[in-house]
């Protein structure tokens, strides 16, 4: 393997053309190739909770791929066929990794995230056709089984829900009584079905072409039509082969994974990357990095499974900022991979300073299968950068226009993230969402990607993220980037997490405002941070008009700051404000909601004063709502 430093690296790499690597076809042939070279090593290691790390258990590579072979085996059997969907709701098990490969062999694969709502679940299975359901059985304290089998009879499609016990992984405890059926499906216990079935071959033929779907991801849109990303077996197995040259990976290295599974992350960077290349997994609990247990001991647990990487968010960084190293021997690290969202240079500094590990920043989106870029492990990290692109894959820095045709913009200037190559997508299953995603360059080649993000790439070929189109706040027509207003804030002492979102504003369109966490035990005050941010937010115009503190971000399952909940917050308030302002209305409640055609739809309720007739407070209403630029409902009583 090549040691990459620098772009001329990468370039020296590509000199050997795509085609002529020996690349797997499928997901099933990159796991038995890393089998292959280490047959008696440990595949994956598993424990249930973080203060009771050194009481899991291990998976040789024999017995992984006979695993795998018996959970392939068992959806066929009980009537998965390619082209079709087994759906898992599940949490970070053994069986659920089984359940995504396995499923990826039998059929497809379409992993849901367990904290969603029994309606998007529906939604989902129902977008999916999916025929198998693979979910949690009931257990204290969970809650998945009663939200995953309460809409089983509005899913047609399915006929049959396999059940894991987490039961099984406490000695003594007992198993739940399971029905036979729910609706239309049959129930089954995962581990004695899959017992049945052989683990040294398959019980069926099938030629898994690169081409093939392996998998859906729902990436957003999770009511009405949800958003699936489709992913290609060639889709997942070049992107855990090329950037697992780039880090080099192979037998004897152990990657930690503690981001949940279904997410992109969690299943190629720390699941097919080390199992292409014959390395070691530790899945660290049910509830990875959420179990309260895990971080207090997580530089305990990194020394008894001598971990090589893990992958996290910023939030986990920053979170363990505050577990003392002790005298934990965390040698063994050489790397700590940090993607999904920017992360704040305060908190990159001061975790390499306590810890001496060095952060890999990198990039990537679920359409892009995940990795797309990342640092250069050997060469000079540039903070706040996204790295180089990794190897064979294309990434520019382009001016889009409305009629999806676009010119590349030289280095320095900001503008779309473009990435086109073999980890890119084929297309969401719903066409709808399909619609302006692409952009011709009038290169010759394939259309591009666009990834929604902007960004600019310097002149020695790092790129550089500098926000989200949709994440602009749009002053008076001018464009403020968010990066200027968190910035600055994160330098101050107190604040852990900043936010910085725009606040409906009749006159100029948005005005800045930012949401602030501080870091445990901090004291500050709003009025100070407001000087503080004019001291340092370089442009005027980008001054936050207001700060918030409040104890907790609102964050994804991943980690990641979920700003449209502190933009709907905003419209909220302000629209609520401006109505129970007027002298025709006695209340006005207003609700914010995700909508898939207008983005943002408003909901009024408004009750008018006694003797306002309907027509008139209507109209009062309406006046006021016309100054924002909202699709909106409105109920008068």
């Amino acid at each position: 393997m090549a040691r990459i430093t620098t772009m001329a690296d990468i370039e020296a790499i590509e000199q050997v053309p795509l085609a002529e690597r020996d690349l797997p076809a499928n997901t099933y042939e990159a796991i038995r190739r890393g089998a292959a070279l280490n047959p008696d090593g440990i595949a994956l290691h598993f424990f249930l909770q973080g203060d009771m790390y050194d009481k899991g258990i291990s998976f040789t590579y024999r017995e992984w791929l006979g695993a795998l072979h018996q959970t392939a085996n068992m959806f066929h059997a009980l009537g998965l066929r390619p082209g079709e969907v087994v759906t898992m709701i599940l949490p970070n098990l053994p069986q659920a990794f089984l359940t995504i490969f396995g499923g990826e062999i039998a059929g497809i694969v379409g992993p849901i995230n367990p904290l969603l709502e029994p309606t998007a679940f529906a939604d989902i299975m129902n977008a999916a056709k999916s025929k198998l359901l693979v979910t949690l059985a009931p257990f204290p304290g969970v809650d998945i089984w009663e939200k995953a089998t309460s809409v089983v009879e509005q899913v047609p499609t399915i006929e049959t829900i396999v059940v894991v016990d987490l039961a099984d992984f406490v000695p003594g405890m007992p198993k739940p009584e399971l029905p036979e059926a729910i609706a239309q499906a049959r129930v089954v216990d995962f581990n004695a079905e899959m017992k049945k079935q052989p683990p040294d071959r398959l019980i069926f033929e099938r030629t898994i072409q690169p081409e093939d779907i392996a998998s859906y991801f729902h990436t957003g849109g999770t009511t009405g039509a949800p958003k699936i990303a489709q992913h290609t077996h060639r889709n997942e197995v070049f992107d855990a082969w090329s950037p697992g040259i780039v880090l080099e990976v192979g037998p004897g290295q152990v990657f930690m994974c503690g981001l949940p599974l279904y997410h992109v992350n969690a299943v190629i960077v720390t699941g097919l990357i080390p199992w292409m290349f014959g390395a070691t997994v530790v899945l660290a609990t049910p509830m990875g990095y959420r179990d309260k247990t895990l971080f207090p001991n997580f530089w305990k647990i990194v020394e008894h499974y001598k971990v090589t990487f893990f992958s996290g968010v910023p939030t986990v960084y920053a979170g363990l900022l505050h577990v003392p190293l002790g005298d934990s021997d965390v040698s063994s690290l050489r790397y700590a991979i940090c993607g999904a969202a920017p992360m704040p240079v305060e908190v990159f500094k001061e975790f390499e300073r306590r810890t001496g590990i060095r952060i890999l920043e990198g990039y990537g989106l679920t359409e892009g299968t995940c990795v797309s870029s990342v640092n250069p492990p050997h060469g000079e990290r540039r903070i706040g950068s996204i790295g180089f692109r990794i190897p064979y894959q294309e990434m520019v820095i382009a001016k889009v226009h409305d009629d999806g045709t676009g010119e590349l913009l030289p280095p320095n200037e900001i503008g779309a993230v473009l990435i086109r190559g073999e980890n890119v997508f084929p297309g969401y299953l719903e066409s709808i969402h399909n619609k302006d995603i692409w952009v011709d360059l009038g290169d010759g080649g394939p259309r591009w990607l666009n990834t929604g993000d902007l960004g600019r790439m310097d002149e020695n070929g790092y790129f550089w993220l500098t926000g989200r189109k949709k994440e602009l706040i749009i002053r008076g027509g001018h464009n403020i980037d968010p990066k200027l207003i968190e910035d600055p804030m994160h330098r101050h002492p107190a604040v852990a997490l900043a936010a910085a979102v725009g606040r409906p504003d009749p006159r100029v369109g948005e005005v800045p405002v930012v949401y602030v966490q501080l870091k445990p035990g901090a004291q500050t005050t709003v009025e100070e941070l407001l000087l503080f941010a004019q001291e340092h937010i370089p442009e005027r115009a980008a001054v936050p008009k207001h700060v918030y503190i409040i104890d907790q971000m609102p964050v994804t399952a991943v980690g990641k700051i979920f700003k449209p909940a502190l933009v709907r917050k905003q419209i909220e308030d302000v629209l609520t404000a401006a109505l129970n302002a007027l002298e025709e209305v006695e209340e006005a409640l207003v609700q914010a909601v995700p909508s898939k055609l207008y983005g943002t739809q408003v909901n009024v309720q408004v009750t008018l004063k006694e003797g306002v007739t309907i027509s008139s407070g209507e109209e009062a209403v309406q006046t006021v709502l016309g100054l924002y630029a909202f699709h909106y409902d409105i109920s008068i009583s």
